[in-house]
């Protein structure tokens, strides 16, 4: 595509915030205007109108990307924006792109100057066209945000405020320039998924005075966004919001934050002033007020929710209130995390896309909501960031933490078992969720190189067991500052996380004709031979933990003999610990579903329904609202966890989601995208009913149970063009063609058929 735009900025900097403007008439002369598209990018943030109109309901455009490799652009139809006489207008923000970026205390990692791009293309009934650029005759002038920053927060001074600008005939002579930046516009790239918008309000639920003097609100939900703030107060008057997940001792809890302040200054204009801050976001369920003038009412404060526009299209709800909370808490905490990079955590000085979380996390992901497209366009990320660290994938995509030129504890990074396995992991999740075979076509070249660099970094045994690995992360069982010492080895965890890969990358080979399918296939037997030479004695493996067992079952790395050992081992020691949870990042995605394939259904319930911690029910019984980093974040004194990385909002535990839609609520799919469904409830846990929905490619399938005088009831709904095999206890495998079906079978079977083995898909 050819480009006429220029990349432009402010002769000023004017406090991070910069308008840029430009005004023009149209040179259609009596041709109407059939159509107008504006192509938007930036250096930073960019918020653009057009005759004071917005462009769009989107935010924070364009996102963050690997920006040296991949800058994206947005297109709006601004056609009934038009006018005879026009300006267009503006504004930029730090963003990522200036902002501070990770705990390491960086700034500007991308750059020191902010830039705006906007090409206005107006097409005539005629046929003509008419092009306005950014360029050298722009003009720049300050705005009314005088900070900005997505971890620290946004000040805005409402006397600043004047929309005069954005109208033709505004005079800018003290105003300044522009210049032109450099840009390589073979980086420019159209978004592959969706913008970021507003996704919903949340009223204040509660208003009160904290035993130092302090007022605080609640939100009642832990959510990411911001406060929209009305207010009327003599001008000059300065209104502080400060914002936190969670109370501690009844004050606001901001220790989790680390060193950003995650806080918002409003100046007054003496009139009735309104305040969005969209250039930062927070994490939040609370927050503080200073300085407010007067009385502060419920309706003066609402919570915007943001986050990218993701279609949801999985539910799953059940019989035990707490558990259906636990399965909300998923939801929220995928939402808040899902804020254009899938990420770590919404309100610390991180929010990094962490390879890790998402690998765990993908299978979940594609269930509750359309990823397809947000996915593949983090990808190409993982792509781009992996062919300039020599077939390595990093800990974080985008990779800002080697842009700090900063060693780590752990040095230089190389692949690692989890995090690394991502590209992999993750294509191969939407591939089995959405069958559409682009993201295979198009990550294949990353997965394959992931593949052989791990394999490069095998001892002469065969092993994964060199360099750094996070393996079993935040093990309950690991100290509160040490978050790496979990009980299972990470060679164990890392060869047979290496064997998966092997294994998924050569059936992607052979999925795609491609020649790379028997090297692949014999790395993975040869991981295969040496996982059990190594490891496994009888069945007993390494290390002997939840993890390592749940690992070799789920991913097929034991004999017949050794898999039923290592079932009715792991079931041992989950009973041992009294089913409280002893996995961490690597096991607790796996955990359930060993159980499950081994006949240990009732161990599986146990450990999900266990509500001392740590557990997956205890955060419910606390309170939250969102997934926790740690199982105990919050210690049952009501204390925050004395380690130094504690987040409230961190969707990775909450993995288990997917076991519960399609073990409880009896969804997974035979064939990719659900070609073929498996519908295969397995009641449990004492639970009386359950129903989930999925809008597949295909159309919705719906699988609602219950329990009525000793019979299970199964209703079914198959989408058109596709078949489902259903499997129920006591009753033989049967075949459902599209439509709504019931089906009986006796309660009384579901013991004798908790040692089934049922393949994860």
């Amino acid at each position: 595509m050819t480009w006429h735009a220029r990349m432009i900025a402010a002769d000023e900097d004017f406090d991070g915030a910069p308008h840029l403007r430009k005004e023009f008439s149209l040179t259609g002369g009596s041709s109407a205007v059939r159509s107008a598209e504006l192509v938007l990018s930036a250096f930073g943030l960019v918020e653009a109108q057009l005759n004071g109109m917005p462009v769009s309901d989107t935010l924070l455009t364009p996102g963050w990307t690997s920006y040296q490799w991949r800058l994206r652009y947005a297109r709006y139809d601004v056609t009934s924006l038009l006018d005879a006489t026009n300006v267009l207008g503006l504004t930029l923000g730090n963003g990522w792109y200036r902002g501070r970026l990770t705990w390491l205390g960086s700034r500007a990692l991308y750059g020191d100057e902010l830039g705006g791009f906007a090409e206005l293309t107006i097409t005539y009934e005629d046929g003509s066209t008419q092009r306005i650029v950014s360029d050298d005759t722009w003009r720049s002038g300050p705005s009314a945000i005088l900070a900005n920053d997505i971890y620290d927060g946004e000040t805005i001074d409402a006397r600043l405020r004047d929309d005069a600008w954005l109208r033709p005939g505004f005079d800018d002579s003290a105003w300044r320039g522009v210049h032109e930046l450099a840009l390589d516009t073979s980086v420019l790239t159209p978004y592959i998924g969706p913008e970021v918008v507003r996704t919903q309000e949340v009223p204040a639920r509660k208003i009160w005075t904290s035993p130092s003097g302090r007022t605080l609100v609640d939100f009642g939900q832990n959510l990411v966004g911001w406060v929209r703030v009305t207010a009327q107060g003599p001008a000059g008057t300065e209104i502080v919001l400060r914002h936190a997940e969670v109370l501690e001792h009844d004050e606001l809890g901001l220790r989790p934050l680390r060193s950003a302040r995650a806080e918002d200054r409003y100046v007054l204009s003496g009139g009735v002033d309104v305040f969005e801050p969209t250039f930062t976001f927070h994490g939040f369920r609370y927050a503080e007020v200073e300085g407010w003038p007067g009385e502060l009412r419920p309706e003066d404060l609402t919570a915007v929710v943001v986050g990218s526009a993701l279609d949801r299209i999985g539910t799953f709800v059940s019989s035990d209130p707490l558990l259906n909370q636990l399965h909300e808490n998923v939801v929220w905490a995928m939402r808040g995390n899902f804020v254009d990079v899938p990420t770590d955590c919404p309100q610390r000085d991180e929010r990094l896309g962490w390879t890790g979380d998402v690998s765990a996390f993908a299978p979940t992901a594609a269930y509750l909501f359309d990823v397809g497209n947000f996915l593949r366009d983090w990808l190409h990320d993982v792509t781009v960031e992996q062919e300039h660290l020599g077939g390595v994938i990093p800990f974080v995509i985008p990779d800002a933490i080697t842009l700090t030129e900063q060693v780590l504890e752990f040095g230089v990074p190389d692949a690692t078992a989890i995090w690394s396995d991502a590209g992999v992991w993750v294509p191969w999740a939407l591939w089995q969720a959405y069958g559409d075979a682009r993201v295979l076509e198009d990550q294949y070249g990353s997965m394959l190189a992931h593949v052989r660099r791990v394999e490069s970094l095998l001892s002469p045994t065969g092993l994964w067991d060199t360099g750094f690995q996070f393996g079993d992360w935040l093990d309950p069982d690991a100290p509160p500052q040490e978050p790496a010492l979990a009980k299972a080895d990470p060679g164990v965890v890392a060869t047979a996380c290496a064997y998966r890969s092997a294994t998924l990358v050569a059936e992607t080979a052979a999925l795609l004709g491609r020649p790379e399918h028997d090297e692949l296939r014999a790395l993975a037997a040869r991981l295969r031979a040496a996982f059990t030479e190594h490891y496994v004695r009888g069945g007993i493996i390494r290390s002997d933990c939840a993890t390592v067992y749940a690992l070799a079952i789920v991913f097929d790395l034991l004999d017949p003999a050794d898999l039923e050992v290592a079932g009715d081992r792991l079931s041992e020691l989950v009973q041992d610990a009294g089913y409280r949870i002893s996995t961490g990042f690597a096991g607790t995605p796996f955990v359930t579903d060993a159980l499950t394939i081994t006949g240990h259904l009732d161990d599986a319930y146990g450990l999900l329904l266990e509500r001392a911690c740590p557990s997956w029910l205890y955060p419910v019984t606390m309170g939250a609202t969102t997934v926790w980093e740690r199982w105990d974040s919050m210690l049952p004194d009501g204390s925050i966890n004395p380690g130094q990385m504690t987040s409230f909002n961190h969707y990775a535990l909450g993995a288990v989601a997917d076991w519960m839609h399609r073990s409880i609520g009896g969804i997974a799919p035979l064939e990719p995208g659900y070609a073929r469904i498996l519908v295969a409830p397995r009641p449990g846990g004492g639970l009386t009913w359950a129903s989930a929905a999925l809008r597949t490619p295909h159309g919705p399938v719906s699988v609602d149970w219950r329990i009525h005088d000793d019979t299970l009831i199964v209703d079914v709904r198959v989408p058109e063009d596709t078949e489902a095999v259903v499997r129920l206890p006591g009753r033989p495998d049967a075949i459902l063609l599209p439509g709504a079906h019931t089906l009986l079978a006796p309660v009384s079977d579901t013991v004798a058929e908790n040692r089934e083995v049922h393949a994860h898909g």
